[in-house]
């Protein structure tokens, strides 16, 4: 629970399910989040182990995110959370 504690670390998890992402398509599919506030969750993640991180030297900068093999270990546990949501009419 250390690891997944903060308030959009689960939605970046699940952001990263089907694969890597871009900083900028988490920021929109994360729009109450600050640039900062999922910068700094992204920090911890990447110390934790749940995700990677890759700078690509572009103009403008390209940095993707993807699930480590820790990170994905997580997914199970995230669909089934998914799932009891779904069920009790929480997610829609």
């Amino acid at each position: 629970l250390l690891l997944i504690s903060g308030r959009w670390k689960l939605i970046i998890l699940w952001q990263l399910k089907d694969g890597a992402r871009r900083f900028t398509e988490m920021q929109k599919a994360i729009p109450h989040s600050s640039k900062k506030m999922l910068s700094q969750q992204l920090r911890e993640m990447e110390v934790d182990g749940l995700i990677a991180r890759k700078r690509f030297a572009e103009n403008p900068p390209r940095v993707d995110y993807w699930l480590t093999e820790l990170g994905e270990s997580l997914l199970p546990v995230l669909k089934e959370l998914y799932a009891w949501g779904e069920a009790h009419h929480i997610i829609e």
